[in-house]
């Protein structure tokens, strides 16, 4: 099977419309007719009658607002996908489910403004899991349209593998942005919990729901996340990063193929001169993990408890089966399992100080993107670290013997964005060797 991938990487598509070297209207065009060809397959975005006239109208009127070059905002005629469970204004929000989608009207998420003000056109609403938990989609793998894109976030981390847009919006609870990003092929980046806003979204769990975003290039991130994060400061690195790798009953999650994808990206990184640092990490990770999902679903018993009471029927039964387990759980309990995110996260801290670590890398995940669309994946490989609340980033590393693609994942110190982008730099065009 041909794979349905094409190259468009933020940074020079961004950088060609701003300059007038790509005409809008023209690429437009182009973006259109290649996803009435392949989206048909692929399923990556919800649908929308009349896209292409809508588009060009918005284009025209963009073009018009900002005739000369030199004033064209950083994100002039860049094409946005949105994970649909964010409101945006005048598209509806199904959050890829049954319930009415009046249900969900509110004033458009302020992550979704701000890249639309910074000249960003939204291209689609794209495909999710029910409520960004685990029920599928219709969306499909690029790569290889007999597996899964990953999820929640899979329309968005699909979009953009296919070339049909520069940049999309997703959201992470479990491992929403880094497996899809690994499934597919591209970058995802998932920041420290509660710097980008998340009003405007239905959340899954509050304690960890984490906005994030995909592109094809790791150069593109920080012009984004400069957008979006709150307190952006730029980075200056006069070192080059110690690496940590979590080893133990976490890494033993990962199967056969994917730590041994894992073992050839820690070869190239040590040849190219990165010191790699073996710490037992995450010993009580099956805690951890059942800490986890109690927690996600308590809070999903409580984001949907109106809706669900009147509703419960449409729900799909992995969805209802999650929020009746939370409705469950108790204050207590629920408390205990927050307290247990901090303490996490001191823990990882405490460690990347004793051994002297700036990010720690591992898996993105278990191995490649698994045959089907019934399932969205294991996001083992990111849970302990959206527990936690720390910046991730996925990097594309490579391709399984199958020919699917491997990503590695890099995380940063809390609230320490910035450094994490600025150091993933450099090891993503390492890993392009794999």
């Amino acid at each position: 099977m041909q794979p349905m991938i094409a190259s468009m990487p933020f940074v020079t598509i961004a950088a060609a419309l701003r300059s007038g070297q790509l005409d809008l209207l023209t690429f437009i065009e182009e973006v259109c007719n290649r996803i009435d060809t392949l989206d048909p397959h692929i399923c990556a975005f919800v649908p929308e009658p009349n896209r292409r006239e809508r588009l060009l109208t918005e284009a025209a009127a963009l073009q018009r607002r900002f005739p000369e070059s030199e004033s064209r905002p950083p994100l002039y005629g860049s094409l946005l996908g949105v994970k649909d469970i964010f409101s945006v204004d005048d598209f509806p929000t199904y959050a890829g489910s049954q319930l009415p989608p009046e249900l969900f009207v509110g004033p458009e998420a302020s992550c979704v403004s701000k890249l639309r003000e910074a000249g960003a056109i939204l291209l689609a609403k794209t495909h999710t899991t029910e409520f960004a938990y685990f029920e599928p989609g219709p969306t499909r793998n690029p790569h290889n349209l007999k597996h899964t894109p990953g999820g929640s976030s899979s329309g968005s981390a699909a979009s953009v593998a296919a070339g049909f847009c520069s940049l999309a919006l997703g959201t992470q609870t479990n491992g929403s942005i880094i497996r899809p990003a690994a499934f597919c092929g591209i970058v995802g980046f998932k920041p420290s919990y509660g710097r980008i806003a998340t009003d405007g979204l239905i959340l899954c769990a509050t304690s960890v729901d984490t906005v994030g975003f995909f592109m094809q290039d790791i150069a593109g991130i920080s012009l984004v996340a400069s957008l979006l994060c709150n307190n952006w400061q730029p980075a200056t690195l006069t070192k080059v990063p110690v690496l940590g790798v979590p080893d133990g009953s976490y890494l033993a999650q990962a199967s056969p193929q994917g730590l041994a994808a894992f073992e050839k990206q820690l070869t190239l990184l040590g040849t190219a001169g990165y010191t790699v640092r073996r710490v037992e990490t995450f010993g009580d990770i099956e805690e951890i993990n059942q800490r986890h999902r109690r927690m996600v679903n308590a809070e999903m018993a409580q984001v949907h408890a109106t809706w669900f009471a009147e509703y419960e029927p449409l729900y799909r039964s992995r969805t209802a089966q999650a929020i009746h387990e939370g409705q469950s759980i108790g204050a207590e309990e629920l408390a205990a399992a927050r307290a247990g995110r901090a303490r996490l996260r001191a823990e990882l801290e405490a460690l990347m100080v004793q051994h002297h670590i700036e990010l720690w890398v591992c898996p993105a995940t278990i191995g490649p993107a698994p045959e089907g669309i019934a399932m969205t994946g294991d996001p083992a490989m990111s849970l302990p670290w959206t527990h936690a609340g720390m910046p991730a980033i996925t990097l594309p590393a490579g391709y399984d013997p199958n020919g699917l693609p491997i990503g590695l994942q890099v995380i940063g110190g809390i609230m320490a964005d910035e450094h994490l982008i600025a150091w993933a730099e450099p090891i993503a065009e390492i890993l392009a060797l794999a």
